[in-house]
């Protein structure tokens, strides 16, 4: 299975040139202002891209699919593509487990405190999932943010980090921080950051491109 990942188009989606494959993943920040009309048109483009599956999850700017949760699983589903908010789909034996969630910053959209307000979210992933797709980061792990010419802050989730050793998916697809595009293994995982934009929010990188096989297709 080719997995074709991509993250924060935050509307700029029509602007992604992309490759053949079997599923077409995006892990959040789909829309720019978080608006319905926002969401309306992402899905309108998503729903055409020429891929067997469809897959994607919501970011801190999408507000809309916060607010009005069962309307956007609703739009999603009419769309024909699957919307995942802290739940999984199977394709083709690989297990897929999806949430929007990330630390709080200010009041944007899926945030959650430290503690239980954010391990709640984390303890629903599977022990069985392959691939986890989260907006946002773990701890240390290209989660670095600019704020100062020489300075940075590590943004991602401390509490994601544990539970991410402790299940050990094979891969763990993210965006949310633009300027940490790369790969990392770590602990036996595989960490993408697949943000689509830049810090200046431009689009710039490349989607990132995944053959992966199920367990069984490989014994």
């Amino acid at each position: 299975m080719k997995l074709i990942c991509i993250s924060d188009t935050h509307g700029d989606h029509a602007e992604v040139q992309l490759p053949e494959g079997d599923v077409l993943l995006h892990a959040g920040d789909i829309t720019g202002h978080g608006s319905k009309a926002d969401y309306s048109d992402f899905l309108d483009w998503f729903a055409v891209q020429p891929y067997k599956h469809k897959v994607f999850i919501a970011g801190n700017h999408d507000t809309f699919l916060e607010e009005q949760p069962e309307l956007a699983l609703q739009m999603a589903n009419e769309a024909g593509v699957n919307y995942l908010c802290d739940s999984g789909l199977e394709i083709d034996g690989i297990r897929f487990w999806g949430s929007p969630i990330t630390p709080r910053f200010y009041t944007w959209s899926f945030m959650r405190d430290p503690g239980s307000d954010i391990e709640k979210h984390w303890n629903l992933i599977p022990h069985d999932t392959d691939v986890l797709v989260t907006h946002g980061p773990p701890f240390g792990i290209l989660d670095e943010v600019h704020r100062a010419p020489d300075e940075t802050e590590q943004t991602g989730s401390e509490s994601l980090l544990d539970r991410i050793i402790d299940i050990k998916p094979r891969y763990h697809i993210f965006g949310h921080i633009h300027e940490c595009y790369g790969r990392a293994s770590f602990r036996q995982v595989e960490f993408i950051n697949v943000s689509t934009m830049n810090r200046f929010y431009k689009i710039q990188n490349e989607p990132v491109v995944l053959d992966v096989y199920s367990s069984k297709s490989a014994s």
